[in-house]
């Protein structure tokens, strides 16, 4: 049995520019969870939206089998950095059928905010 599904969708995205605590542990950030519970490895691509420029992407990334990655957004590096303070949503895609959740740390203030949702699948 195959779990999860290849196509992924994260509507909501946001890196807050400043953060509270000691880093990296502690700096706001987005991350994107995947499980990969297949016996092949996954190759994804993620891509960037923008409410006022052109998508930026795909990162590409790999997941071994049977094994979990969590990719935070902040450290994608190629094409280019995602900027901070700055609304965006993503898609994934794999070759092989994966589960994406969703997990913002808002570290504004030193009282912490945490956030996940499950992502949208297709």
């Amino acid at each position: 049995m195959e779990l999860g599904k290849k196509y992924w969708a994260i509507a909501e995205g946001y890196i807050p520019i400043e953060s509270h605590g000691k880093f990296p542990e502690m700096e706001s950030h987005e991350t994107v969870c995947i499980l990969n519970a297949n016996e092949k490895a996954a190759h994804i691509e993620i891509t960037i939206y923008f409410n006022d420029r052109d998508p930026i992407g795909p990162f590409k990334e790999k997941i071994a089998p049977k094994r979990t990655r969590h990719i935070r957004f902040n450290n994608l590096q190629t094409p280019e950095k995602i900027p901070k303070g700055t609304d965006f949503a993503s898609t994934i895609i794999s070759d092989v059928p994966i589960v994406v959740q969703h997990t913002r740390l808002d570290s504004r203030q030193a009282e912490n905010a945490l956030m996940t949702t499950i992502a949208y699948s297709q």
